[in-house]
């Protein structure tokens, strides 16, 4: 994710103080700023990866963890989010942050458009976050 765009999200997502990253991969930056900025974030991936100071991880699988009655500790945050998700990890996506009470949100790959009904909210730098569930307006406000 090119810097201007790696910025705009981190501004959109600061209005939280807990935050979940679904689906982490090899680009932390993100959930590196936040956690910098004062941010708790926790980082989820199928895999095991290592990430930054202050960004703690834990291995889950956001698809399992949608069917679960308990979806995790580690989504009981103020905004789940994931970027670069793809569309069938949209559903699972939302069912957890819902679980958890969370506001939801995410960037999808490349022309991919939402598998979930959400709220598309431009970004500086071209990149657009579908903004699936903002039960106070942080990220739509």
């Amino acid at each position: 994710m090119p810097a201007e765009r790696r910025r705009a999200v981190v501004r959109k997502l600061r209005g939280f103080v807990r935050l979940c990253e679904v689906g982490i991969g090899t680009r932390p930056a993100v959930a590196a700023a936040l956690a910098s900025d004062g941010r708790a974030v926790t980082a989820t991936d199928v895999v095991d990866r290592a990430t930054p100071e202050g960004v703690r991880f834990v291995r889950d699988d956001v698809a399992a963890a949608a069917d679960r009655d308990d979806p995790g500790e580690h989504y009981r945050v103020d905004c789940v989010y994931a970027l670069n998700c793809p569309p069938e990890l949209h559903r699972p996506l939302v069912r957890v942050a819902a679980g958890v009470d969370a506001a939801c949100c995410f960037t999808t790959l490349g022309g991919d458009p939402p598998a979930v009904e959400a709220e598309p909210v431009a970004l500086p730098g071209g990149d657009t976050l579908f903004v699936a569930c903002d039960p106070d307006g942080v990220l739509t406000g």
